[in-house]
């Protein structure tokens, strides 16, 4: 390093400085407070100086000493240059300018004075001497000496009277010191001041208490140094484990220069890393997540006693287990010898040194983690190479890791090849190539499957292919029955009996797909598995013959006389039985619980062959099966859809065709009025496939529909007797509170703090124990309470009203809330007043309402116990016998003889002014209320009670003495005890608030939340273990570039129509913005202006409304609400540091629960939260808003961490590789990010699907055995983490034959509000998230993992691939991957719903459009997984049914219903072409109508979304309540839902059905912010024009044939009937994006809309201009899905329906006749043709025939004419007739869009032909032709204000029914702002 310049040098430099500055005219925006300078630090010289520290220590100390703060900024400076001195790095000339001003402000400051430099050493060692002294810097010392000798606290620390962020504070400024001094030391005298800081700093680095564990990053615990501001490390769990993986003798010795970091002892990491060279934040990564790991595995079992706390032997082993399972299991299944002998054979040291073995190797691993196998296979090894160094004496690096300069580096040897290959293979031609061209993740871990893996070698060897690069019947035995008259005979039977052969062939096509759809992976798959394909086409061929010849033959002889004797029917009968047997043998074998083990055990080679032949043998999915009890769950079930299934399809799908069908085919030859090609020879079997086939189809998908049905059912069946929806109302809450405290603490208390509170004998009395309950329940129901104010949901008065009092007093009652008693102690007394009957009566009305008597209960001993506490001597004595008296009436039944209840109204008016005056809390007031207590006493004495008692009173003789001498009552005691005080305060409560609270809380999310949280209180859960004993978990959030806080900019922007983000909030959550006035101390009438004024304000104002949107500051805040609910629980359970044992503290508060360290402690040992933040670093380096977020986030939230993917570009040249690393951050003291971590990687970590790959990166900084994944788009409550840990149990649960591996959660969609649309899709959403994942969970068993809130068993997934796949395009839907591989790898996925997560979901069209185009197209991608093929083949036959319709099974379906509606209709327009109907109808009286009408009607309904709202109904009528469920049903009908459900059916079924045949499959990103404003008509029809309007057209021109050619037996009712469901899906699909768009239908939008589509429409485009500008660059978008020549086959076959339009049109014309003949379709070719070129004259280009414009202009005037005119004379004097004219154009404009279809498909060839730019033209001519036919109706309704109005009422309803003000919205806020 440079030295720095001599001090009489420093003014020079900052006369240079300063003239450059002035030079550069940089000086003016520079001038910042210091705070803001260290803040902008660039990332290059934070990296490798304390710069920032520095200057944030002369920002602290500027008041104390400005002179010091100075010579810190002009050392910063210094160091700055020395590093930089061309300042060639990002941001470092800006940041010394900058620093530079600030030095300039502090020389100013100094009034000009010279200053003398030379003593600034002095200076600073004089300020040093002081601060140290100031703060009691050696005492703090002393202290952590002391902590490292003994492990424990003392009370030292507590007297040093300084919080965690004070101390963290001075020792980061007493580091800046001590760096500045040993700096400018080396220029000071060594026999002075000189001397002095170097035996300073001596003495500082030979102490062992220097305070480095303050000074040390660390995340979680201080492992490098001890703490004192984080207590963790005393925990015995935790010293445990660190004393466990300490080194010992047993190990080889390290070398002489091989350094321990921190202030620590060397242990087993120390080893590793120098063994195989990992890098130091990896080892310190997961030294930390082993010593979490042992230490929390430790606590379940026991906390070790003793001052040196030992882990437990069977610690160990739990721990070794389940890390290395997934290793063991594949040595196994490899048959291979483990690296170690056996578990018996290897020691504790042994088995946390492997255990730290593999997490190293996973740590670094990289992209390299998404192959678990092949991380099993490097462990494998390198574990052999660690033991055999293991017995040597001396450590040495291992050869495996060995590089050139002799050091070892595991990064660079193992994982930099193998992640070369990767990217070589994932960016083989761009990612663009076919799945079959290039190896993705799970083609590389698959070969890992195979022994021969291992001709790999170790080290591996780079030749290996590995590492090579890329160069490049059951309907058919119901027909049979149904065409023999449903007579069963042995014909008949021989007829059903061709199910064989047709089982055969079927079997044999599947063998020749497999053999066909995996030709392209011949040469990277496995030998074995070619083979298998092979055996298994020529088996399937060579059955597949003999048994149809068989068949065959005994179908020639069933009309001889003695076929019933046949032999070939006895030959065909026992080869079908003995194959029919081998199937079940096998079915039973591999698929039936009881017999798979049996099929396990077995060995035989021969009997493992047939096995291998029947179903392949994977690494995964071996033993997939249930519980027998699991098993016949689901058997039952589906044998019930299935018996429903067929029985509909017998009796009103099949039998009802029979007749009709076999009178078509028996018809003589009919008259067809065009040229047949097929069916006038053929029986008119078209005729009889348009007939069958639409009925055929939903024969195939309504499997479907009976499925919903059943689920349903079932799914309510089951949600009622989990006790769902038993609180439904705040009515509810209100009438079961009272069960609320015991509930609770039964569930979520744990046995720890039971202990606690519940002791001694009295408690056995049930009154004393409820009131023990309500204690345990008080601070927990009160925090709720709290966090509900915090999140402004409720007032301040309702949270008063909803607080229940700590009920720790000695009242012996049971205090509940006073929303439950208000009022109620005014309404007793009126029943009082009115009372003429005798005590028992008037108890026995007031019990009537149990709160009203609870309050008559607790007003009467308070106001005992209040008294009595405020007098003394005779007063008390008149307190006594007063109520006395009262008690003996009680008994008797006297009460009203002995008390005058007229005069109640009078005694409470005395009590309520002497509680008014006590409550003011002044004990100056202690005359008034003496005065106010003898007023009572005369009111008591002489006006309440009896005349007999009133005359013993009065002459009692002390009494009657003390109040003679003026004694009585004189002065009181005024009360300081807490208990009395809060009594008091509560009474005059109870008897002032005369409001009924029956509303309270007003706000509908408040009530929701509490219905839900005390509802889940008597649902079965797993009872809460104590925190120290809780699973420890972590959770997890992936984050690109969302929204992070809304700026204040953003909620004051204004869309066209005037409305801002703030101003939407304010009106559509009016309750919530008056809560958070009230909580900042605003008024109501605040203005938004006014709150930007104070900056705490404006701060609080923009995340009260992030806090409303899909933000990250949302999910933030919810789920850093599991850390403040653990540490509530620990404090609760008061667990002293350094032991075990538990405080006895009666009186349960929650008070102070926050500053507790030891409660901090225990909830950072069981909670992490990490969110991925990508792009962070990118985004710190441009400054970008979000970086500032998201740092602002990590200040608000201690136990937050950031992990990010940095990039390091500091070389500028371009042949070096970028560097990137994974790094995590938290902040430090002063709020600025500290760097934790930073793992250097392979690469690039986006090889494939970015979330994914974000998530792996980051992945490693998670701790614990859980593991929750949450999108940013989520939130969370605190009383549901309050449940977390009862969550976490259920991984120790019985849920069947395996544990649970992922834990579904339940769902709560928090957008549901905002508008109709979103309130469709939340109740579809929130339908899926309960009560269909409900059935799939139990008793289905194939729920798998949909996305966020799940909780991962953490160590099971990481073991095994991680919790997504990543692989490009195959895995776009990232998440559901993670339940494939968890069923596959023998996990188990459970569903559980007392628990529940927030989540947004898209609330507009075109966001939901999006979405599901998104989830729709990965399912075509799934498709063509492996995955869905292997759970397929070996889930047995009714899971399969279950799995396939609740995965790609639903989108099939869902395109079937789609093409039911295409077939029925293409039929139909085939028989009215042929002109067969009216044929057929007249002469067979067509009876097939009842199997149409069945069909049709099914399609029908699953098409408007009735068989997806019956979940949807069941799940209302269960939480909500029939009378709700029907309102809310009839409610969604009236917004038009089913238009919703059938415009949602196109966009699943374009999306699925182009990925299916085209693949490519992508991320769109759908936005997810508030959705008012008005969609434009072009935006809405570039989204929807080929996934709805061209479907939509077409489907509407068949409609305009049938109705125009078709035949109708019963007329226009009857083509109503059967047309009805196409009408609506052709108007839904045109019509739905303009009824659902805000403003659709107001005239000026529509004027603008109009000119904009027009714009778009003709601009031409070019280079670089995005589709949303131009139509053409918008069109060649839309054609980029056509890549394959298999695509382009597909699309020409389908674009051939297009031409059947004109084949039957021109049959019909008059002027055609009864001509039926090939010529004249011809010519119709050849009119066709005439347009066309008629059609380029009048388009021909002026700019490219310039010289002939006036000959072109000619030419069409000619043309036009003549046109004209041919038309006339054809209409004249020929049969063409004017309908003839239009019939024409609905001939011509299908077949001109089937021409344009082939030429975009065939586009290539079109450029050759030069038509490349006519083919454009046509195209722009269609779309023109569309979007007008579409605009028109628009632009009509436009005209009708009232139209306007009502969609306004139809879009949000919702809002309007809460009184929401959105006409104002809609309307904008215009008339706010103008004047």
């Amino acid at each position: 390093m440079v030295r720095p310049p001599p001090r009489d040098n420093w003014e020079k430099l900052v006369r240079a400085t300063l003239k450059r500055e002035q030079l550069r005219n940089a000086g003016q925006g520079h001038a910042r407070h210091p705070s803001g300078i260290a803040g902008a630090v660039p990332p290059s010289l934070a990296q490798t100086t304390n710069v920032d520290l520095i200057l944030q220590a002369a920002d602290d100390i500027q008041s104390e000493d400005p002179n010091v703060a100075r010579i810190l900024c002009e050392q910063a400076y210094t160091m700055a240059q020395n590093l930089d001195p061309n300042s060639d790095g990002r941001g470092v000339l800006q940041f010394k300018t900058g620093l530079m001003s600030v030095i300039k402000q502090k020389l100013a400051k100094e009034g000009g004075v010279r200053i003398d430099r030379n003593r600034d050493i002095e200076n600073l060692w004089e300020f040093y001497q002081r601060y140290k002294q100031q703060h009691r810097v050696d005492d703090i010392q002393r202290e952590e000496q002391r902590l490292q000798e003994s492990g424990t606290f003392s009370s030292t620390l507590g007297e040093l009277e300084l919080r965690s962020s004070e101390m963290k504070k001075i020792i980061s400024t007493l580091r800046a010191l001590v760096e500045v001094m040993e700096a400018l030391s080396k220029d000071a005298d060594p026999n002075g001041v000189g001397g002095l800081i170097m035996e300073e700093l001596r003495k500082l680095k030979k102490s062992s208490a220097t305070l480095s564990g303050e000074l040390t990053p660390y995340n979680i615990v201080p492992l490098e140094a001890p703490s004192l501001t984080n207590p963790i490390r005393i925990f015995p769990e935790v010293r445990g484990a660190i004393s466990s993986i300490r080194y010992n003798e047993q190990f080889p010795r390290l070398p002489a220069g091989f350094k321990v970091s921190g202030k620590r002892d060397p242990d087993m990491f120390d080893l590793l890393e120098f063994v195989f060279g990992f890098q130091k934040d990896n080892v310190r990564n997961q030294r930390e997540n082993v010593v979490l790991m042992i230490a929390n595995a430790q606590s379940r079992l026991g906390i070790p006693a003793g001052t040196d706390p030992k882990i437990d032997e069977k610690t160990i082993n739990e721990v070794f287990s389940k890390v290395l399972d997934n290793h063991i299991k594949w040595c196994r299944y490899l048959r291979i010898r483990l690296a170690w002998n056996s578990l018996e054979a290897i020691n504790r040291d042994r088995k946390l040194i492997l255990v730290s073995l593999y997490f190293l190797i996973w740590g670094e691993a990289a992209n390299v983690r998404f192959l678990p196998e092949c991380i099993c296979y490097i462990f494998h090894h390198m574990a052999k190479e660690l033991d055999a160094i293991l017995d040597h004496g001396e450590a040495e690096a291992a050869i495996s890791c060995l590089t050139d300069d002799g050091s070892a580096k595991f990064l660079e040897k193992i994982i930099c090849p193998i992640y070369e290959t990767l990217a070589a293979e994932a960016h083989y031609k761009n990612g663009k190539a076919a799945h079959s061209a290039w190896r993705n993740y799970d083609d590389f871990n698959e070969y890992f499957w195979s022994p021969a893996c291992f001709e790999l070698g170790w080290p591996m060897r780079t030749d290996s292919p590995f590492l090579r690069q890329p160069k490049r019947a059951f309907k058919r035995a119901l027909t049979i029955i149904a065409f023999n008259h449903g007579h069963i005979n042995l014909n008949t039977f021989k007829t059903v009996l061709s199910i064989g052969p047709s089982f055969a062939i079927m079997n044999f096509i599947k063998s020749c797909l497999d053999v066909l759809l995996t030709f392209g992976s011949y040469k990277t798959a496995r030998g074995m598995a070619v083979s298998r394909l092979v055996i298994r086409f020529f088996w399937g061929g060579l059955t597949s013959a003999f048994v149809t010849y068989v068949y065959l033959k005994v179908l020639q002889e069933r009309h001889n006389n003695n076929s019933d004797n046949s032999f070939y029917f006895r030959i065909y009968l026992l080869v079908l039985g003995v194959y029919a047997a081998i199937r079940v043998f096998f079915a039973l074998l591999l698929k039936f619980p009881a017999c798979h083990k049996l099929s396990e055990m077995s060995d035989q080679s021969f009997f493992q062959f047939f096995k291998w032949i029947y179903q392949e043998r994977y690494y995964v999915g071996r033993g997939l099966y249930e519980k027998m009890s699991d098993y016949c769950s689901y058997v039952v079930y589906w044998l019930l859809v299935l018996a429903c299934k067929f029985t509909f399809a017998y009796f009103l799908q099949i039998r009802p065709l029979v007749k009709p069908t076999n009178i078509i085919a028996d018809l003589p030859s009919l008259t067809y009025s065009w040229h047949d090609l097929i069916s006038k020879n053929n029986n008119n079997a078209l005729t009889i496939v348009s007939l069958w086939a639409p009925v055929v189809c939903i024969y195939l998908m309504d499997l479907h529909i009976w499925y919903t049905v059943m689920s349903a059912i079932v799914g309510g069946v089951i949600g009622a007797r989990a006790r769902l929806g038993e609180i439904r109302s705040i009515e509810m809450v209100h009438k079961r509170f009272e069960s609320f405290p015991g509930a609770f603490v039964k569930n979520l208390v744990s046995p720890q703090a039971k202990r606690i509170t519940i002791n001694g004998p009295s408690t056995q009395d049930s009154q004393d124990m409820n009131k023990a309950y309500a204690a345990m329940f008080a601070p927990f129901w009160n925090e709720i309470i709290k966090s509900l104010r915090e999140e402004d949901y409720i007032s301040n008065r309702e949270m008063d009203l909803l607080s229940i009092p700590s009920n720790a007093g000695s009242l012996r009652l049971v205090q509940w809330p006073l929303f439950l008693l208000s009022s109620k102690i005014l309404l007793a007394v009126d029943l009082a007043l009115d009372c003429k009957d005798t005590q028992a009566d008037l108890w026995s009305r007031i019990c009537r309402d149990e709160y009203m008597a609870y309050a008559v209960k607790e007003c009467y001993c308070s106001i005992e116990k209040i008294l009595y506490s405020l007098v003394d001597n005779e007063g008390r004595l008149w307190v006594e016998r007063i109520f006395r008296e009262i008690n003996d009436s009680i008994l008797e039944g006297s009460l009203v003889i002995t008390l005058s209840l007229k005069k109640l109204p009078l005694v409470l008016s005395r009590l309520t002014a002497l509680l008014g005056l006590l409550t003011r809390n002044d004990p100056a007031l202690a005359k008034g209320a003496a005065k106010a207590v003898y007023e009572l006493y005369d009111v008591v004495t002489h006006d309440l009670v009896s005349s007999d008692l009133r005359e013993n009173l009065d002459t009692w003789n002390i009494l009657a003495r003390a109040r003679d001498e003026g004694r009585l009552f004189s002065r009181i005691k005024w009360p300081n005890d807490p208990e009395i005080k809060e009594l008091v305060k509560r009474l005059h409560l109870l008897l002032t608030v005369k409001d009924s609270a029956a509303n309270v809380p007003k706000n509908l999310e408040a009530r929701r939340r509490l219905e839900f949280f005390t509802n889940s209180l008597f649902m079965d859960m797993p009872l809460a273990k104590p925190v120290s004993e809780t699973l420890p978990f972590s959770v997890f959030t992936p984050y690109y570039s969302e929204t992070v806080l809304y700026s204040t900019s953003e909620l004051k922007k204004e869309n066209e129509d005037g409305i801002s983000i703030l101003f939407y909030l304010q009106k559509i959550f009016p309750d919530e913005w008056d809560n958070f006035l009230e909580r900042i101390g605003r008024d109501l009438s605040t203005e938004d202006a006014e709150l930007q004024e104070n900056s705490s304000d404006a701060l609080e104002l923009r995340f009260w409304a992030s806090y409303r949107g899909q933000t990250l500051a949302r999910t933030v805040r919810g789920m850093m609400y599991y850390r403040r609910a653990l540490m509530l629980q620990s404090f609760l359970e008061s667990r002293s540091l350094g032991v075990d044992n538990y405080s006895q503290n009666n009186f349960i508060t929650s008070q102070g629960f926050e500053s507790s360290r030891e409660s901090r402690a225990q909830a950072d040992l069981k909670f992490t939260y990490v969110v991925s933040c990508q792009i962070y670093g990118q985004q710190k380096q441009r400054k970008a808003p979000e970086a500032a977020d998201i740092a602002l986030l990590l200040q608000r939230n201690e136990g937050l961490r950031v992990a990010f993917i940095h990039v390091d570009e500091s070389t500028t040249d371009e042949s070096t590789p970028r560097v990137f690393y994974s790094k995590l951050v938290k902040a430090d003291i002063n709020g600025k990010d500290q760097e934790i971590y930073s793992i250097k990687l392979p690469g690039d970590p986006k090889l494939g699907e970015g979330k994914p790959e974000n998530q792996n990166h980051a992945i490693i900084f998670t701790r614990g055995d859980a593991l929750q994944t949450i999108d940013m788009n989520q939130d969370n409550y605190l009383e549901e983490a309050m449940k977390m840990r009862n969550l976490l149990e259920e991984f120790h649960a019985d849920h069947g034959l395996r544990p649970p591996s992922i834990l579904g959660v339940r769902e709560h969609v928090f957008t549901g509000s905002v508008s109709s649309l979103a309130w469709f899709m939340s109740n579809q959403e929130t339908s899926f998230v309960t009560l269909a994942q409900r059935v799939l969970a139990n008793p289905l068993k194939v729920r798998m993992h949909y996305g966020h809130p799940d909780v991962f068993d953490r160590i099971f997934h990481i073991t095994r691939g991680g919790i997504s796949k990543a692989s490009r395009v195959i895995n776009i839907s990232e998440d559901i991957y993670a339940g494939f591989n968890s069923t596959l790898r023998l996990g188990n996925v459970t569903h559980h719903e007392y628990i529940q997560v927030g989540k947004g979901r898209d609330v507009g069209l075109n966001q939901i459009a999006l979405f599901e185009g998104k989830v729709a197209g990965g399912n075509g991608e799934q498709v063509l997984s492996r995955d869905i093929y292997r759970l397929g083949q070996l889930f047995d036959f009714f899971r399969m049914l279950s799995f396939y319709f609740t995965t790609v099974g639903y989108y099939v379906c869902t395109m079937m219903t789609v093409l039911t509606v295409y077939i029925f209709l293409y039929g139909r327009a085939y028989l009215a072409f042929s002109g067969l109907d009216e044929a057929v109808s007249e002469k067979a009286k067509l009876m097939g109508n009842t199997a149409l009408d069945a069909a049709l009607n099914a399609q029908f309904l699953v098409q408007i979304g009735v068989f997806t709202a019956v979940p949807m109904i069941m799940g209302f009528i269960l939480e909500l309540g029939l009378l709700k469920a029907v309102f809310s049903f009839i409610t969604m009908q009236l917004q038009l839902c089913s238009v919703f459900f059938t415009f949602s059916l196109g966009t699943k079924t374009h999306y699925f059905g182009r990925t299916v045949l085209h693949g490519g499959a992508k991320y769109r990103a759908t936005g997810r912010g508030f959705v008012v404003r008005h969609i434009k008509f072009a935006e809405n029809y570039r989204l929807y024009s080929r996934s709805h309007f061209v479907k939509a057209l077409e489907v509407a021109l068949l409609l305009i044939v049938y109705i125009a050619y078709g035949y109708a037996e019963g007329g226009a009712v009857t083509y109503v009937l059967l047309t009805l469901s196409s009408w609506f899906l052709v108007i839904s699909w045109l019509f739905a994006p303009y009824i659902f768009n805000p403003s659709g239908f107001e005239w000026q939008k529509t004027v603008e809309d109009f000119d904009d589509w027009t714009s778009w429409l003709l601009y031409k485009g070019g280079v670089g201009v995005k589709g949303e500008n131009s139509w053409e660059s918008w069109w060649l978008e839309e054609q980029m899905h056509i890549q394959t020549l298999r695509g382009r086959i597909l699309e020409t076959i389908l674009s051939a329906r297009f031409f059947l339009f004109q084949y039957g049109v021109v049959y019909k014309l008059h002027l055609t006749g009864d001509d039926t003949s090939l010529a004249i379709y011809g010519f119709s070719w050849v009119v066709l043709v005439g347009f066309v070129l008629i059609f380029k004259i009048f388009t021909y280009s002026p700019k490219k025939s310039a010289d002939f414009q006036l000959v072109l202009r000619f030419l069409q005037g000619v043309v036009s004419i003549g046109l004209v005119a041919a038309v006339c004379l054809v209409v004249a004097f020929t049969q063409l007739s004017i309908p003839d004219l239009f019939a024409s154009i609905l001939a011509f404009i299908p077949t001109g869009w089937g021409i344009l279809s082939l030429a975009i498909t065939w586009k290539g060839i079109m450029n050759r032909l030069g038509l490349w730019d006519s083919v454009r033209e046509f195209a722009r001519m269609y779309d023109a032709g569309m979007g007008m036919i579409i605009f028109s109706p628009i632009a009509f309704l436009s005209w009708f204000p009232f139209i306007s109005t009502f969609q306004s009422r139809l879009l949000f309803n919702q809002a309007f029914s809460r009184g929401l003000e959105i006409s104002l919205i809609l309307s904008g806020n215009k008339a706010n702002v103008e004047t």
